[in-house]
């Protein structure tokens, strides 16, 4: 069965830098984070710590657009991490890297803190999480890094994490956190396209219906 058109409006977008604006430069220019006039927007004081961790909290980021979607009262995403830290949803490494975001450790920690029900789904195709997508509930899905420039031939598949907001019979609408205008807020993108940078996995977030 052919699944309709269903499409969240006016979820709002974040970056997981500072702003929508300097994206671009962040990622293509190389340019510092800290130089972005925004950068402790959310939460951050210290510079070598928003350095390190802004590049890698996509995942969190989804989050709080989801959140403030659904008018969840939150801390800044700075908290976030500590908070996302302490319940394994990331594990700093002896090398210094990160691994993360955890989907399971992120999906008790998020029902415990906000009551939202997170369904991992470790394999599933594009379609399946889409179809998912009802009133009450948002997906967050691995891609490539590189579906910023879905002109692009890209190499890999994950390594990034994008909220959908809507679907219809033949693609998605997202929000992608290090995306770069006119692919950043509210994209769509056909499943065909898609399946280029996708991960075969994701998650589902739905809000209880009686809210909070």
């Amino acid at each position: 069965m052919t699944e309709p058109t269903l499409r969240h409006a006016d979820v709002p977008y974040y970056t997981q830098w500072g702003s929508p604006e300097w994206v671009r430069e962040i990622v293509e220019q190389q340019r510092d984070p800290c130089d972005d006039p925004d950068w402790q927007r959310s939460g951050f004081t210290d510079p070598e710590r928003y350095r390190f961790w802004a590049k890698r909290l996509c995942g969190l980021t989804c989050l709080e657009s989801a959140l403030d979607y659904w008018r969840i009262a939150h801390a800044p995403r700075s908290a976030l991490l500590d908070d996302a830290l302490r319940h394994g949803a990331y594990r700093l490494r002896d090398d210094g890297g990160v691994d993360g975001l955890i989907y399971r450790p992120f999906a008790v920690w998020v029902n415990e803190a906000f009551g939202l029900q997170v369904d991992v789904l470790p394999q599933a195709p594009l379609e399946e999480i889409a179809a998912r997508i009802d009133s009450e509930t948002l997906a967050i899905v691995s891609v490539s890094p590189e579906i910023r420039y879905p002109e692009r031939a890209n190499p890999s598949q994950g390594g990034h994490l994008i909220l959908l907001h809507g679907r219809d019979p033949a693609g998605v609408w997202f929000h992608n956190p290090s995306g770069i205008a006119p692919h950043q807020a509210d994209v769509y993108l056909p499943f065909v396209t898609m399946a280029r940078f996708f991960a075969g996995r994701g998650m589902t977030l739905t809000r209880a219906a009686h809210g909070r």
